[in-house]
Formats: C-alpha cells, structure tokens, sequence
C-alpha cells in the first residue's frame, strides 16, 4: 500500500476562504499585529507570508519589525501598547526571540483576549481546564488534519511524539477534547518505538530529522508530521539544504494510510488557523456573534 498524501495546503485554502466569507459579516475590519524582532530569515519568510494572508482574508494587518539588538524594556513597551490600542484584535510574536530576551516574559504581556497564537498562561489554563478560548495554531492544525482522514476521533488511540508547550502539550489536549485516547511520548520514553507502533493517529512534533521510521508506524495508522528540519543537500550542490520532517516519507508512506507531507502539510494549517483566531478572537472582544461559517469549528 501507498500512503494518502494529506494535502495540508488544500485544506488550509478552505480555512481561509471560510475566514474571508466570515470577515465580509462583520461590522468592521478586525486587525492582526505581528511583531517580529531581528533578522531570522526563516522568521521573515513566516511573517511575510502570514501579513499576505491577511490582508487576502479582509483583515488589516499591522507589522511592528525591530532589530535583534532591540532592548528587552522596549519590546514590551511596544506590545504592552498593542494589548491597550482598541483597534487591534489579534497579537503574533514571532519567535524565537533574540536570547536576550525573555519569552516568557514578552508573552506575559500579551493581553490573553487577543493571543491568537494560544500561547499565554492564560490562554493555556482554559485549554487545561475545558473553558473557551483561543487554542494554539499549529496543534489545532493537527487535529483539523487528522479529522480529514477520521471525521470522529472518538476511542482513537493518538501517540503524540513531543512535549513542548508550543505543540506537543497542547495537541495531546486537543486530541483528548475528541474524546481520544491519547500517550504524550518523548525523547526519554521506554521503547518509543513500540509506543508508537500502537498508535491509529502518530503526531511526530520533537524536532528530529526523519527521526520516525516506518517500521515504527502501525500499518493503516494516519500520520501527522509536525516537524520541519533544514538538513544537508549535497546533491543539489555544496553547501545547500533541503526541508525534510521528523518523519521519514519515504518509509512511512509505504505503511501508514495516511500522512501529511513536511513540508506542505501543518505548516500551511497554522496561519489559516491564525487567522482563524484573529477573526474568534474580535468577536469576543467586541461582542460580535460569531459568523456561522466559523460557529461549527
């Protein structure tokens, strides 16, 4: 067998044509400012693409760009004036962060009714607890890409490789909300391998290049790569590089029956559901009903 090639763009291009139906509801433009510090071309590339997105969704997006060696004192000045300026909705702070600065302590800024990225302790206590909230993109992107191939998680037995709060936690929380059965594994798991073998859904977000085999995929599971890996190219060239997951393509695909490419799966799902939590997140701000075609999700 063949695996399914998830087709993480496909779907995110119906996430954001659904967002852009919603914008055209409200009573006024919501607006997304993104905040990136220094010059991580990998940052650049995310954020450009997220403020094109944007403005093709109907929102207004706002760029606060500032160099690497910007103070600490500074940037959480500039986002503290986000958090009290009416007209914004939504707050990205693209990390990392110069070492510097303190993550935490940025985020700790972050007014919780506008972190569309689900990354505040406010915002990660009411994905705990069950209560409404903006949840985290990316995860929510695994979820929404798992249910493609399983509409109804109920009783499925989902191993999610990584514990980081930027995924790997969060996701094991969103899984367990459809009712999924749900091990939380890691680089120190005893005999990961054949934790994983047990799994119908296998999310792979701990940062490791084609860390997972295929002989570590239960035949006929769904895979979900959250991974994106810069690993070296040498047949295109000295000095070149390639893109690769944490899950090995080419022999998983030979055994699972379904899995999400890396790149062109996840990551194309975190900025439409960015987007998605920017237009949640006015809503519930301005006390706007939330437009139907979003209500359902």
């Amino acid at each position: 067998m063949t695996a399914r090639s998830i087709d993480g763009k496909a779907i995110a291009a119906r996430v954001r044509a659904e967002v852009a139906a919603a914008v055209k509801t409200l009573h006024a433009q919501p607006a997304l400012a993104v905040v990136l510090v220094g010059d991580d071309p990998a940052s650049h590339v995310y954020v450009n693409s997220k403020v094109k997105m944007t403005a093709e969704a109907g929102m207004r997006s706002v760029e606060v760009r500032l160099p690497a060696d910007t103070a600490e004192a500074e940037l959480i000045a500039r986002v503290e004036a986000l958090s009290r300026d009416p007209e914004i909705d939504g707050i990205l702070m693209q990390l990392p962060l110069p070492k510097h600065i303190s993550e935490a302590r940025v985020l700790a800024c972050v007014d919780p009714l506008k972190d569309v990225d689900g990354l505040t302790e406010a915002s990660a206590g009411k994905l705990v607890l069950g209560k409404p909230g903006l949840r985290p993109c990316t995860p929510v992107g695994c979820v929404m890409l798992a249910k493609s191939e399983r509409p109804d998680l109920t009783g499925a037995n989902v191993v999610v490789i990584g514990r980081s709060i930027l995924v790997g936690k969060p996701a094991a929380l969103l899984f367990l909300e459809q009712n999924a059965t749900v091990t939380l594994a890691h680089s120190k798991t005893r005999d990961l391998k054949m934790v994983c073998r047990g799994a119908d859904i296998l999310v792979a977000a701990v940062g490791r290049p084609e860390m997972v085999r295929g002989d570590w995929i239960r035949p006929g599971a769904i895979v979900i790569d959250v991974g994106t890996n810069r690993v070296p190219a040498p047949e295109k060239g000295e000095g070149k590089t390639r893109l690769v997951g944490d899950v090995d393509f080419a022999s998983a695909k030979q055994v699972a029956a379904a899995i999400s490419p890396s790149p062109g799966g996840v990551g194309p799902m975190t900025i439409a559901c960015l987007l998605r939590n920017t237009v949640l997140a006015a809503c519930e701000r301005r006390g706007w009903a939330v437009p139907e075609v979003l209500a359902a999700g």
